[in-house]
């Protein structure tokens, strides 16, 4: 079985034919394999080893956001053409022992709660998350990669690039190419980044993409150059304070091609699919849990006719409240809802208030 080898002390740019953190077809592959082999993939944590056991939050003011999520990759896939579906099966997914949680100023889903950085520290081990700065909770481990992805064709790159420009002109916001930091730097022009996700996959962060899960990317280049990387300890849906909890790891997976299946099915985006099942509860809900629930009315009283966004931030404002109840205080409140808590949309036809739950597992807590 193939295997790439990083090592976890070094920057990217210290080690840049492990990988890449920019997306562009012109990247070439470190590594090849068919259909039906397995490849190991060792990769580092989203903050590129800027950060380490001992770092405290005053470190946070000196993560440059340029390097954000080192790439393992791109691996290409024998067989694989423009117009397939590539089905990257996850075999396995080790964590490292030691990860992370981040709040940034201005950044998250609540990006006006909080003014100051904040780091937690979590010991990852026997399939459960601890952190001296979260004391009396235990968060159930279950690894997953935040980043998976196949290389954009040129012209998906030019269209991408030409609509989150359009965007940032109309007064919005996005993450436009930076050639600083940018690996490799043949591709520091044009180069992607890495923050938001799009039809070639990406920064999906989807919790449910642990090992046994099937992700379907349509291929847009020859051989698909798939890469991936940002894992994931746990997570709860929304992700809402900016991180999860972070961590390097070692990622399994095995390649399927379904030969012409996204041209054939229009397929533009990713997919996903489970067919071994999981033992859950009914609904996937946990054992035992309390929710919040939000609908579309500010603090001034005025309705927002069926607007998700508000109903999902007032549900986490009353999931903020009830941790804070509980003796924890808003930081450690905002980790344990990026960690733990899923936003769940409850119901969208009963308009105006469409409703939207923050469903805390019970489980979690020690004490």
């Amino acid at each position: 079985m193939t295997r790439v080898h990083i090592d976890r002390h070094k920057h990217l740019r210290d080690q840049p034919q492990t990988g890449h953190n920019r997306w562009h077809p012109d990247i070439p592959p470190i590594a090849e394999v068919g259909p039906g082999e397995e490849i190991t993939l060792e990769t580092r944590d989203g903050a590129d080893a800027y950060l380490n056991p001992a770092s405290t939050a005053a470190d946070l003011a000196g993560l440059p956001p340029a390097v954000i999520h080192p790439l393992t990759g791109p691996i290409r896939v024998h067989g694989a053409h423009p117009g397939d579906l590539l089905a990257v099966e996850f075999l396995d997914i080790a964590p490292e022992p030691w990860g992370y949680t981040l709040i940034l100023p201005g950044g998250g889903y609540l990006p006006d709660l909080l003014n100051q950085p904040y780091l937690a520290h979590w010991h990852c081990a026997d399939g459960w998350a601890t952190s001296p700065q979260i004391p009396g909770v235990r968060i159930p481990g279950a690894p997953f990669m935040g980043i998976s992805g196949v290389a954009p064709s040129r012209d998906q790159l030019q269209q991408w690039s030409q609509r989150e420009a359009d965007l940032v002109a109309r007064g919005g916001f996005a993450f436009l190419p930076e050639a600083d930091m940018a690996v490799p730097a043949a591709v520091a022009q044009d180069g992607l980044r890495t923050i938001p996700p799009r039809g070639n996959g990406g920064n999906l962060d989807i919790k449910q993409l642990t090992a046994g899960t099937t992700l379907l990317l349509p291929v847009a280049v020859e051989g698909a150059l798939f890469s991936t990387g940002d894992g994931h300890f746990a997570q709860g849906d929304g992700e809402v304070c900016l991180t999860a909890i972070e961590m390097g790891a070692t990622c399994t997976v095995r390649f399927g091609i379904r030969s012409g299946e996204a041209e054939r099915r229009n397929i533009r985006g990713p997919r996903y699919e489970r067919s071994t099942p999981q033992p859950d509860t009914p609904g996937g809900l946990p054992p035992r849990f309390v929710a919040t629930t939000g609908i579309p009315v500010d603090k001034d009283g005025v309705n927002h006719g069926a607007d998700l966004n508000l109903a999902a931030r007032n549900a986490l404002l009353g999931m903020l409240e009830l941790l804070q109840q509980r003796g924890y205080d808003q930081e450690q409140a905002y980790v344990i809802c990026s960690v733990a808590v899923d936003l769940r949309i409850s119901s969208l036809v009963n308009v105006p208030n469409v409703v939207v739950s923050a469903i805390l597992p019970e489980d979690i807590f020690t004490g």
